[in-house]
């Protein structure tokens, strides 16, 4: 009814790509909320806070070292599929060795976890369930998420995504009882996410008809060379941003540590959105860009006046319901848990601030640009994360971490500017 009075124009909102694109990252990031949100409270009671956070820390460790097994894949390879679109034998060899690239490097990552655990015994409270969890970096290489995002079909893996995560929930409802299983939580995680990826892999050389070739190896040197830069940004860029835990882990103890994991595990799951909505816009920003300029920064500028709202709006409501939040996935008044999730609340909108400047840098391939303002960003949160962690324990670490963003806005804008001044006026004028 609204659509023939003309108010809303519905059919054209849903079949706008970028719009589509955002609805299915929606799906998949709400679906990983809602396991989240589920299996949080049955990990806690039944492996007991002080295990969940070491089954947390180790989980960080992991994405870490799935930064080096995506290598930048995630910001380059969607473009390269989108331009390859109707071209099957390019689409193929780009399937081939990337795929084969990502399983070397998840080989390469695995044989670092075990060499520090058995070579030279790191990760002692820890050790077990870190090498359990290696599966996940082997669920991380074949995910095919950048190919059906290049292909701006995204629908199949949203729903492939659901099934996964219903597995890993399946699984802790049968399995995971007390403290000693706490090895098997990633295990499961890692094993749901191959199984499913394997079947999405079948779907796409059997009805998209895309052939897995041998892997040419100038190919796959060539593209690790060009994506160098994309790595390292992603490296940085996520130690800024999730390495709090890992500095915490030097400063407190497993109890208090599991008290800081249940607060940022909140706090992460809804910094995924600005991240999620510069993935869908990726694809037809790229194209607006080299087609009209002024169309991209009108459609860039519209986007952004919607994610800042968005944002306020979310950041005010996590912190308002902080104690419930807590008080849900816990089942008990964990009023620390809490004080750290208000303080970080407002991390959601801070990060959603930079989305137009990241879009910019990635459409224009400015890769040094953003990697320079990757390793700055992360060389202030390093050192002034650990200082007030230091003095101030879980509450200096929230601080830094906000403070990380608002730098990491600054440094974006300062770059841009002095670096690339027609495209930073081209929006902000």
């Amino acid at each position: 009814m609204l659509e023939k009075l003309g108010f809303i124009p519905i059919g054209d909102i849903i079949k706008n790509k970028s719009i589509q694109n955002f609805l299915f990252l929606a799906i998949i990031q709400s679906s990983n909320v809602l396991i989240s949100i589920i299996s949080m409270p049955l990990l806690i009671q039944g492996i007991g806070v002080d295990q969940f956070g070491l089954v947390n820390l180790s989980l960080s460790v992991i994405v870490l070292l799935n930064i080096l097994v995506g290598f930048g894949y995630n910001l380059s390879a969607p473009r390269e599929v989108a331009v390859n679109q109707n071209d099957k034998t390019a689409l193929s060899h780009l399937l081939s060795n990337i795929f084969s690239a990502k399983i070397l490097l998840a080989a390469f990552a695995t044989l670092l976890i075990l060499l520090g655990v058995f070579g030279f015994d790191l990760f002692k409270e820890y050790q077990l369930i870190l090498v359990y969890s290696v599966l996940l970096l082997f669920s991380e290489a074949t995910l095919p998420l950048w190919f059906f995002q290049g292909m701006e079909k995204m629908k199949l893996v949203s729903i492939a995504n659901i099934f996964s995560k219903l597995l890993f929930l399946m699984g802790i409802v049968l399995f995971i009882h007390s403290p000693g299983l706490s090895k098997w939580v990633n295990f499961m995680m890692g094993f749901s996410g191959l199984l499913i990826n394997l079947f999405l892999l079948a779907y796409i050389h059997t009805l998209l008809e895309i052939r897995f070739y041998r892997p040419q190896l100038s190919a796959i040197w060539a593209s690790l060379k060009e994506n160098v830069l994309f790595f390292f940004s992603n490296l940085t860029g996520y130690i800024s941003v999730n390495g709090g835990l890992i500095i915490f882990s030097f400063f407190a103890g497993a109890e208090t540590l599991g008290m800081y994991s249940l607060a940022e595990r909140v706090v992460m799951v809804l910094r995924l959105f600005p991240s999620m909505i510069i993935q869908a816009i990726f694809p037809n920003a790229s194209k607006l860009y080299k087609k009209d300029e002024k169309s991209f920064y009108r459609f860039l500028g519209l986007v952004y006046k919607r994610v800042l709202l968005f944002g306020a709006v979310i950041a005010t409501l996590a912190y308002l319901s902080a104690p419930w939040i807590i008080l849900v996935l816990s089942r008990s008044e964990l009023s620390e848990s809490v004080l750290y999730l208000q303080l970080l609340s407002p991390l959601l909108f801070l990060s959603c601030l930079n989305i137009p400047n990241i879009t910019m840098m990635l459409v224009a391939d400015l890769k040094q640009l953003l990697f320079k303002a990757s390793w700055m960003m992360c060389l202030y949160m390093i050192i002034v994360a650990s200082i007030l962690t230091y003095y101030f324990g879980g509450i200096g670490l929230c601080f830094g971490i906000l403070s990380t963003e608002i730098v990491a806005y600054i440094i974006c804008m300062v770059l841009l500017r002095t670096r690339n001044r027609k495209l930073f006026n081209g929006f902000y004028s």
